[in-house]
């Protein structure tokens, strides 16, 4: 049989065995989808459950599939406020995030040599600390009379009664712009860092100025990193329960925090499940819309270069 011909001849279908064992099509994901299914949707799945049975002594009680636990969080003005102060906390936290995250990136994109280096370790390095340790580490700059910031204040006479900021938004809004800042700056990074600085000189070659060539070159050009920092430091200070708690004190509570105290301090596995899936399912709504802006933004980045 010719070479014509056998090149004619349609290609044998590989065998399941062989796709396997040469790792082709799906095959190699198949060990991580199987782990996410187990240690991560099953879990999951499992604690929404709950907010649609009732459970006595740690057990689903017969027959006790029910809204109640659901309708009760819908309706319940106090939940709906909690979740706007989360919404309102976490939006503003991101947007501080990225006005003090984009000059980092920026200058990361110019240095070269030792200095990035340097940059490289100093934003990366907060992120081999603990959130709950740089937590009480805010505790300690931002408390009483003999917190840090007040003693230093005082000592040096700017202020003569110490500052109230523990305990408040304000605090809550500190510890979460500088314990979030590296998930901003690093998405960031990697467009900054990568972006084809020609656009930029011939931008500054046709007469565009420095501000301008930042704005109308440089801001479109890095618009995926700003999405993806923006959507990834939204979820993680929304969902967030630790900041709040330790920083906002007793009676500052979010959405987070009551699904803490529901599941472990009351032990009403139902509501907080209730609670749980109220958090998630707006959390993925606001993804959703950001993520929806963004690429809406970046098409009219593109359309108007």
């Amino acid at each position: 049989m010719s070479d014509a011909t056998l090149a004619a001849l349609p290609p044998r279908r590989m065998s399941w065995r062989r796709r396997i064992l040469e790792g082709g099509g799906f095959w190699p994901a198949v060990p991580a989808l199987v782990y996410l299914a187990v240690f991560l949707v099953a879990p999951i799945v499992t604690l929404l459950g709950f907010g649609f049975v009732t459970l006595d002594r740690g057990q689903v009680a017969d027959g006790s599939v029910t809204l109640e636990h659901m309708t009760g969080v819908l309706t319940d003005p106090l939940v709906w406020r909690l979740t706007w102060r989360s919404f309102w906390v976490a939006a503003v936290a991101t947007t501080l995030t990225l006005f003090l995250a984009y000059p980092v990136a920026y200058a990361f994109s110019h240095v070269q040599g030792i200095w990035r280096t340097l940059l490289l370790v100093a934003i990366i390095s907060p992120l081999l600390t603990s959130a709950l340790v740089r937590a009480y580490a805010w505790i300690v700059i931002l408390g009483g009379r003999r917190g840090l910031l007040n003693q230093t204040l005082l000592s040096t006479g700017i202020i003569d009664q110490p500052l109230q900021i523990l305990n408040t938004s304000m605090a809550v809004l500190i510890g979460m712009t500088q314990i979030h800042l590296p998930f901003m700056i690093l998405p960031l990074l990697a467009v900054l860092a990568e972006r084809d600085k020609r656009y930029e000189e011939a931008s500054l070659n046709l007469g565009a100025g420095q501000v301008a060539t930042f704005f109308k070159v440089v801001v479109p050009m890095s618009l995926p990193g700003i999405v993806a920092g923006f959507a990834l430091v939204f979820a993680v200070s929304y969902t967030n329960f630790i900041i709040p708690q330790l920083l906002g004190g007793g009676n500052y509570s979010t959405l987070a925090v009551q699904v803490y105290e529901q599941t472990i301090v009351v032990l009403d596995w139902s509501r907080g499940a209730a609670l749980a899936t109220l958090l998630l399912g707006s959390c993925f709504v606001m993804i959703l819309l950001i993520t929806a802006v963004g690429a809406r933004l970046t098409r009219w980045s593109e359309v108007s270069k």
